[in-house]
């Protein structure tokens, strides 16, 4: 894998970007792998960006939080 950032000190704990993170149906493991995985070399992996909706976006504030 590519890019692994380390946010925590617990063994085996990783960040991968959602917008380039896939699941493979077959192994099931998230990586970063394109056009099959990266572990068992399937072809069954599924993109999870288009799952959330702009998931670090929130929404902005209400007016009336402005104000106060």
């Amino acid at each position: 894998m590519r890019n692994v950032t380390m946010i925590r000190s617990e063994p085996g704990l990783i960040s991968i970007p959602v917008e380039r993170a896939v699941y493979c149906q077959t192994c099931e493991t998230v990586s970063t792998s394109l056009g099959r995985c990266g572990l068992c070399g399937s072809q069954r992996i599924i993109e999870l960006a288009p799952l959330f909706s702009n998931p670090w976006d929130p929404e902005p504030a209400p007016a009336i939080a402005l104000a106060a």
